[in-house]
């Protein structure tokens, strides 16, 4: 077994394993709830089919045996033996995925890579290209959608699951004087995420064009993996402040009222950015002590500076049969101002929930592995 060892270190109830991925010490009580055997672990679900809530906390090891590359048998306090193969446990701790690692990007994206044809979809690997732009920049745009109202929902369901909100199952977004937001004006819309005051806040956005006859009311997009990178770099403080400190969203209508608590930048427990709650119309100051509260709006401010940022916004003009879907944390998304007398603009939006795409994109991958073993 080149390059790999094993060593039980009993007083301290550890495992280490040393490999060319490196050196791990993996506590015996972590090893012991993984265990993989048919008692343990049911083989279709996963799930286990014993209660590791219930696991002495002090357990530990009476014997390691390694017997093959990267494989060793180990025998626990309270009777328990089980075959560990330790590569998949290092790639659990590591965190190996199938999924495409998120890319940040700027102004200077390639446009003809993030583009996908509706009408070829269907095809296994079409679609999981789409799905792999999706999740490495955080929004596809699909094109040669039929323009009949409601085709949204036919794409929604394609990725995920639709989620129905108080603006219904799709919205409309048009000039009309007594709409309920902003979108429904044709007013420019900085960069913002939608629905911030909503708990869960909506995973995914799609805006479905079906009529475009005004030479404004382009659309923007902005990625905060990139931003909100810019801004830690530039002020560790106050991207620390807008990380941890939860600020009020609100939104109000006729017989609604909506509000959340939750920080401005949202991240995952290795501290890399997932994206952001962000929409100047709806939020409100934390209260704090005049100096943290002075820093966190410095870090807030220079957020807003970067989001509208040449270099770090596009803008394009979503065309008839056009869809745009996104990640609604990680991209923000805007609009221009456009004169409504020049013609109709008339799209349409909804939203699905986050984990649609990547359960479509673990299905088509085993989907097309199963098929190319096969052959």
């Amino acid at each position: 077994m080149s390059n790999v060892s094993f060593s039980h270190d009993e007083a301290a109830a550890t495992v280490t394993f040393s490999s060319q991925v490196g050196v791990f010490d993996i506590p015996v009580l972590w090893l012991r709830e993984r265990s993989r055997e048919p008692q343990q672990l049911d083989e279709m679900t996963q799930q286990r089919l014993f209660n590791s809530h219930g696991i002495d906390p002090l357990i530990n090891l009476t014997h390691l045996e390694p017997v093959a590359e990267e494989q060793a048998w180990l025998a626990f306090t309270d009777g328990h033996r089980a075959l560990y193969d330790f590569r998949g446990l290092v790639d659990e701790i590591v965190g190996h995925s199938i999924f495409p690692q998120a890319q940040a990007w700027g102004s200077d994206l390639d446009r003809s890579a993030v583009r996908a044809n509706w009408q070829t979809l269907d095809q296994p690997q079409a679609f999981l290209d789409a799905l792999t732009v999706y999740l490495k920049y955080g929004f596809v745009i699909v094109h040669d959608v039929p323009t009949e109202p409601e085709s949204i929902l036919d794409v929604a369901r394609k990725f995920g699951y639709v989620k129905e909100t108080n603006f219904g199952r799709y919205f409309e977004v048009y000039s009309r004087p007594d709409g309920n937001d902003l979108a429904y004006r044709s007013v420019h819309l900085g960069p913002h995420t939608d629905n911030p005051y909503r708990n869960p806040v909506p995973g995914i956005q799609l805006l479905h064009c079906l009529v475009n006859q005004t030479s404004g009311g382009l659309s923007t997009l902005v990625d905060s993996v990139n931003v909100v990178s810019q801004l830690a770099a530039e002020d560790p403080q106050g991207y620390a402040l807008l990380c941890n400190t939860a600020v009020n969203f609100r939104f109000v209508d006729k017989g609604t009222e909506l509000c959340s608590k939750r920080p401005i930048i949202s991240t995952d427990e290795r501290g890399n950015t997932l994206g952001v709650h962000y929409s100047p119309r709806l939020d409100g100051l934390p209260l704090l002590p005049v100096a943290e509260l002075r820093a966190y709006h410095r870090a807030r401010q220079r957020l807003g500076e970067l989001f509208v940022d040449s270099r770090n916004e596009i803008q394009f003009r979503l065309e008839p049969g056009e869809l745009m879907l996104f990640d609604n944390s990680r991209v923000l998304h805007g609009r221009t101002s456009y004169d409504s007398s020049e013609g109709h603009r008339h799209l349409q939006g909804c939203y699905i929930d986050l984990d649609g795409p990547k359960e479509r994109f673990a299905s088509t991958y085993k989907l097309l592995s199963s098929t190319a073993g096969q052959e």
